[in-house]
């Protein structure tokens, strides 16, 4: 249906002409294929719906001023930054798209190290902020390009910098949040007029409701504006780059020290990653390269750091016998980096290492320790700028198994894990044959370090049905493994229902039925409730995880 003209009329009032448009020229461009909503559809019956109008606010009385009239004329509403995956685009018929790119300011608070920002801030530009000051911000996995705030506010945050500065969720302070209904709320010290400091204050936790620990995929309203905390940088003002596309390298940092450690086998990588955990040693702790492939790693990072290389050198590069056995010396393998507030703190930290490594049976990478590839490595590790390349294989990818928390028992499957995916890979012609493990994550998902998280990188081509079909398939026999191990939803599986395969809405019907089978279905009644209590109308999707209550069934 069409958004009425008193309707657009009455946005129009609210944001000005030039920022709500309902030309289908451009109320098309805000739609998905959904090869990352977790469930494999490609685009020839599976786009997201096109949305009645989208709209670009400028503030949170915008914001406000939107969904108080959204829920009077009652359209749904999606609010996205970055439009990363399927989550950020609305998912029914009757609605309207809230883009957020006019709202992308960022004030670096230097005596409280904090930052607070808009949601169009960007991981790039909000840490080159912060480093003008000597500080930096946790980037999520994501990537530098996206949303700190949607990610902070709105879902998990795991990164290579978690084990050092926390993950996402705990960097959040005080946020300037609009309910569903179009109510503004500020919570903890901003909430109080005493700034933005702390993200809690007396009763019931406002985070909880905004993000808990996972996030909510902007189901609870739109989040406006939020404080993070900031934490040391022990480098320059800015980060000095050398180099041409695509191998820029990091240049003068010489306080820093960027490793890839291999090991002999899966006992020594978990204990090397528990030793992590106990003695604070790390600034950022990745598993990065493996996303690539096991066979293919070596070839991909000679390619990337040699602007003179291309994909085409990728059969030559894998047919080279030195890559192959540099290849074999890397399959259980991590990056690291570790930095010195001083030079007595640098020399701690590499004693501190080399010693872990000796208990471990593990060893730094010659290969990686060429200067030409250990800048590059660094770089690509501190910035996280190349999240395009998770798309070069094929175009599209999707995250497989999710080997998660606990590191022993995820190594104690992985391989197994790895060869079920590589006889797919040998099998079919789906998806990309880069040798089964393709397993990439942080070395913790938290502060301080406890649980790490793996996914296989499934590259698959979201334009050739058989590819969509195919990568499904994999990931119906990955889910049926992940059950008979006991290690619960695939990661491949994990919004799956939530967005139903036509890219709607699921009914409460559905949410039911997929919610009465999880180990606490209590948990999804405790959420109905609160869904209840702040968006009663349920405009803004269903991410959030919902069960009726069993006492109000009838």
């Amino acid at each position: 249906m069409a958004l009425a003209n008193e309707i657009l009329k009455q946005i129009e009032a609210i944001v000005g002409k030039r920022n709500v448009s309902i030309d289908p020229a451009i109320t098309q461009v805000y739609r998905c294929i959904a090869p990352q909503s977790s469930a494999h559809y490609g685009p020839y019956d599976h786009w997201t719906p096109q949305p009645q109008a989208v709209v670009m606010p400028g503030s949170v009385e915008e914001v406000s001023l939107i969904l108080k009239l959204c829920n009077k004329y009652n359209i749904h509403f999606k609010a996205s930054s970055t439009f990363w995956s399927a989550m950020g685009y609305i998912s029914s018929d009757n609605s309207i798209q809230l883009d957020m790119k006019r709202m992308g300011s960022v004030e670096i608070d230097v005596k409280n190290k904090m930052a607070i920002i808009e949601p169009y801030a960007i991981g790039a530009v909000v840490q080159a902020e912060a480093m003008k000051h000597g500080l930096n911000c946790h980037i999520a996995g994501v990537g530098c390009s996206s949303s700190i705030l949607a990610i902070t506010s709105g879902w998990s945050g795991a990164g290579p910098t978690a084990i050092s500065m926390g993950s996402s969720g705990e960097n959040l302070l005080a946020a300037e949040w609009v309910l569903p209904d179009g109510e503004i709320v500020r919570s903890g010290s901003l909430g109080a007029g005493a700034g933005w400091f702390c993200g809690e204050g007396p009763g019931p936790s406002t985070r909880s409701v905004l993000r808990g620990w996972l996030g909510t995929a902007g189901s609870m309203g739109v989040c406006t504006k939020i404080a993070i905390r900031l934490h040391p940088w022990p480098g320059p003002k800015y980060l000095p780059t050398r180099g041409d596309a695509p191998a820029y390298k990091a240049d003068g940092l010489s306080n820093f020290r960027c490793y890839t450690l291999c090991f002999e086998d899966w006992e020594g990588f978990s204990e090397c990653y528990r030793l992590f955990y106990e003695n604070d040693i790390l600034y950022l702790g990745h598993r990065q390269f493996n996303l690539f492939g096991r066979d293919v790693k070596t070839a991909m990072i000679k390619i990337l750091t040699d602007p003179e290389k291309q994909f085409c050198d990728i059969p030559a590069l894998m047919a080279d016998e030195k890559l192959k056995a540099i290849n074999e010396e890397m399959k259980i393998d991590c990056q690291i980096v570790i930095a010195g507030m001083s030079e007595g703190d640098l020399e701690y930290k590499e004693d501190a290492l080399n010693e872990i490594l000796k208990r471990t049976r593990g060893r730094k990478s010659e290969f990686m320790l060429d200067e030409n590839i250990s800048d590059w490595a660094l770089l690509y590790l501190l910035r996280l700028g190349h999240k395009n390349l998770n798309y070069t294989f094929c175009g599209s990818y999707e995250g497989n198994f999710g080997l998660t928390p606990n590191v022993f028992v995820a190594t104690s499957v992985i391989e197994e894990a790895s060869a079920l995916k590589r006889k797919w890979e040998q099998e079919h012609t789906g998806i990309a044959a880069t040798g089964g493990d393709s397993a990439m994550g942080s070395i913790s998902l938290i502060g301080g370090g406890g649980m790490a998280g793996w996914e296989f990188f499934v590259n698959f081509d979201a334009y050739d049905k058989n590819s969509i079909v195919s990568t499904k398939e994999h990931i119906d026999q990955t889910q049926q493994w992940m059950f008979s191990k006991g290690l619960g939803i695939d990661m491949g599986r994990w919004n799956e229902g939530l967005r139903m395969p036509d890219s709607y809405d699921a009914t409460q019907e559905q949410l039911n039925e997929m919610h009465s089978k999880i180990p606490q279905p209590l948990i999804a009644e405790y959420q109905w409730k609160v869904r209840e209590a702040f968006n009663p109308n349920n405009l803004s999707g269903t991410y959030y995880r919902t069960k009726t209550p069993s006492d109000l069934k009838d």
